[in-house]
């Protein structure tokens, strides 16, 4: 039969009409298949991040029973010291919002009213740049208050509602660029403040100025930070009020007329305009809020899910994976796309690595620049090269603080064979720190007395306050000894035995600052003799001591445990000295504002005896050890509210340790290529090694008190394990009763 053309098309649509409800069907399963696939993936997609509590540390800690002494009337705790707002690892943009300039990290948990979102922090009173924030129908004084209901974040991204405002506020970021968006209750009298005469650092000048007609750019002096801004709508005008002044602030007022959320996209730098504009192009350009903030996300999902625990409870998951999360913000980022950055000398300069500022050396060479090195060798490798290049612009390599640690986490790291940098290079100038006092900043201030007499000594000043300024010798000397013991190692490794020998037998000096009479590492004056009276129990900030007392200090030697042990006349002095420094109690009269959250004497809130609970175990009693372990794990962080912390994060420090606790390995002596092992929290950890092997660590049972330790199936001599683990993989098992 033949079929016309028309006849044709006419059974077609009659075919076509007949299956559209199967095809209808086919699309909407098809659809639902895609949405579910969708929901799985963001599921997956947020297996570790979503553990993570970036409000962790924002709270102060008001227990005077952990703290150890009552707050004296308008003090506030210096615990944790976090900030809630985005950031990517090692970033050179941290947004947050800052509730009160002046304090620790700009945002205070029980402050109620938001002054502007900052893009650079770290949590030393320093910092909190670029400060923005969204207005409508402002009063005479900028800010508006919000509530925790309203209020949210994780990793990469936070939001929180302005309530006089009526503007949600949310906010992402990428390595060098801030991402904002607001979402205005009305689209008339839309304002965006630029409070540029204002930061946590010193801001000597600033300017900014209009580019076109959705655009702003300037800089802020003190930490010199520059930035380019760009708007998804036009603006109407820039009101500069005092500009160029210490005080004043800018107002961008946005052209009526637009719907939707307002985006506000920035780029920063610490070089240029051009540089910041350039960072921005490159790393935002055109894409959307909803992408930069998966792929914030992303980065964190992959370096969380580099260690995954199985066991243990929803408070210790969360509590571990949010240390993780911050003993990874700092250092941070200060070279652009283009490898150009600020040198030591304030020169721009251009290099084919990332330039990052120096590491909170004093407190992080212990741990956090340790787990840095395991988890992202690449950035260390960076580091260390920042540091270098510091070093060859002004004749040392940097400290931070107090001691010379640079020393320790270059040795660390390149004995964990982190070795693509000038290795000899940099132990030329750490020989130059360790011996050579003199010049504007040297590394070791007081080194020519260290090296002529074993020790650095303190004067004598009459009823000395927790205050007092002086040379804190024992500290010093102690550190020093620490410090020479670091670069010996990277001697050994280069074959130079001369200074190995020579930096060796410096490293015994902390010797000299031990009083058998009072079995006390204690102060002496010029002459050699013991500063008297003495009392081991005050504390002082630089007099003798940094920031500790004598309990404090007197069993730090983690080069020479054996050493030490022998100054308390054996294992069973040492262990008696130990019970009570964990037992004596805390005179709450004593009152250091970080010397906080004691244990007997023993300070969980600062750095300076971090080693000290690991101290039982060079003596066998691992038992005593593990008790205390655990109590600090379960009980100093995420005190009450779940948000507070024992002392100063100190830029991942705080957080770092309970990460290696936690997993049942510390780098006691962080320059040394071993750890310590003790019981997990967890029933099973699973760490990828970054040069791809698997290091599991098992803990079966219940028990808490280690008994035995077996490395791939064998038992261990001892309880140290080496860090050729993570170099080959393998397996511990931890066996407990």
């Amino acid at each position: 039969m033949n079929v016309s053309s028309k006849d044709k098309h006419y059974k077609i649509a009659i075919i076509g009409q007949s299956y559209r409800p199967l095809i209808i069907v086919s699309y909407l399963l098809s659809m639902m298949l895609l949405v579910f696939s969708s929901e799985i993936k963001s599921q997956r997609s947020n297996r570790f991040t979503k553990y993570v509590n970036t409000f962790v540390g924002t709270t102060p800690l008001t227990d005077s029973a952990i703290l150890g002494y009552n707050l004296p009337r308008g003090w506030r705790s210096w615990a944790g010291l976090t900030f809630p707002g985005s950031a990517l690892p090692n970033a050179m943009v941290q947004l947050s919002p800052m509730t009160e300039y002046g304090s620790g990290a700009g945002y205070e948990y029980e402050d109620s009213v938001i002054v502007g979102f900052t893009h650079t922090n770290k949590g030393h009173w320093n910092l909190c740049n670029i400060p923005i924030l969204p207005l409508s129908n402002p009063g005479t004084k900028f800010g508006s208050r919000f509530s925790h209901k309203r209020e949210s974040a994780s990793p990469g991204f936070y939001q929180v509602y302005l309530d006089d405002y009526n503007v949600n506020v949310s906010l992402t970021s990428t390595l060098r660029c801030g991402y904002h968006k607001y979402e205005f209750k009305k689209n008339t009298t839309r304002q965006i403040l630029f409070d540029l005469s204002k930061a946590n650092s010193r801001v000597l000048n600033w300017n900014i100025q209009q580019v076109g007609d959705s655009a702003v750019q300037g800089f802020q002096s003190g930490e010199n930070v520059y930035f380019y801004a760009k708007l998804n709508t036009r603006i109407e005008k820039l009101d500069k009020k005092d500009e160029g002044q210490r005080t004043g602030f800018a107002i961008v007022q946005l052209a009526n007329g637009s719907t939707g959320p307002v985006e506000l996209k920035i780029g920063l730098s610490f070089v240029s305009v051009e540089n910041a504009k350039e960072n921005l192009q490159q790393e935002i350009g055109n894409e959307s809020f909803a992408t930069i903030r998966n792929e914030a996300n992303q980065k964190w999902e992959k370096l969380l899910s580099s260690i995954q625990v199985k066991g243990g409870t929803d408070k210790q998951r969360g509590m571990f994976y949010s240390c993780f999360y911050r003993s990874f913000l700092w250092p941070a980022l200060r070279s652009d796309l283009n490898g150009e950055f600020r040198d030591a000398k304030k020169n721009v300069v251009k290099a084919d690595f990332n330039y990052y500022t120096e590491p909170s050396l004093w407190d992080t060479y212990r741990n956090k620049d340790v787990l840095l090195g395991l988890v992202t060798p690449d950035v260390t490798v960076d580091v260390i090269k920042s540091m270098k290049d510091v070093g060859d612009k002004t004749g040392f390599i940097p400290t931070f603080f107090h001691g010379d640690h640079g020393s320790s986490s270059i040795a660390g790291a390149y004995l964990r064979g982190i070795d693509n940098f000038d290795i000899k290079g940099a132990y030329e100038i750490l020989l130059r720190n360790a011996n050579v006092g003199d010049g504007p900043r040297p590394a070791r201030p007081h080194v020519a007395e260290y090296i002529q007499k074993g020790y650095i000594s303190d004067p004598d000043i009459p009823n000395p306050k927790v205050e007092t300024k002086a040379k804190a010798g024992v500290s010093k000397t102690l550190e020093y000894s620490y410090d020479d013991y670091s670069v010996a190692q990277i001697a050994k490794k280069l074959g130079d035995t001369a200074n190995y020998r020579m930096l060796m037998a410096r490293s015994k000096n902390y010797k000299n600052m031990f009083d058998p009479s009072t079995r006390f590492m204690r102060g002496r004056l010029e002459n050699g003799e013991w500063i008297k009276p003495f009392n081991p129990e005050f504390p002082y900030y630089e007099y003798m001591y940094r920031e500790a007392n004598a309990w404090q200090v007197s069993f730090y030697a983690p080069h020479d445990m054996p050493g030490l042990i022998e100054l308390y006349g054996g294992p069973k002095g040492f262990e008696s000295k130990l019970d009570s420094f964990f037992t004596v109690p805390w005179n709450p009269k004593y009152i250091a504002r970080n010397v906080e959250t004691m244990i007997g004497q023993y300070c969980q809130g600062n750095q300076p005896d971090h080693e000290a609970p690991f101290a039982y175990t060079f003596i066998g009693k691992p038992e005593k050890t593990q008790k205390i372990l655990d109590y600090i794990l379960n009980n100093l962080y995420g005190i009450h509210d779940g948000l507070t912390l024992s002392g100063m994060d100190d830029a991942g420090e705080m957080s770092a340790w309970y990460v290696f606790s936690a997993l049942g390995l510390y780098p006691f002596s962080a320059t040394d290529p071993t750890y310590i092992v003790t019981a997990p929290l967890f029933d099973e950890v699973k760490w990828k090694t970054s040069n791809g092997k698997l290091v599991t660590i098992s803990k079966p049972g219940k028990g808490r008190a280690l008994t035995s330790i077996l490395v791939d199936g064998k038992k261990n001599e001892g309880y140290f394990v080496s860090h050729d683990l993570f170099k080959n993989g393998g397996s511990i098992r931890i066996l407990t009763k």
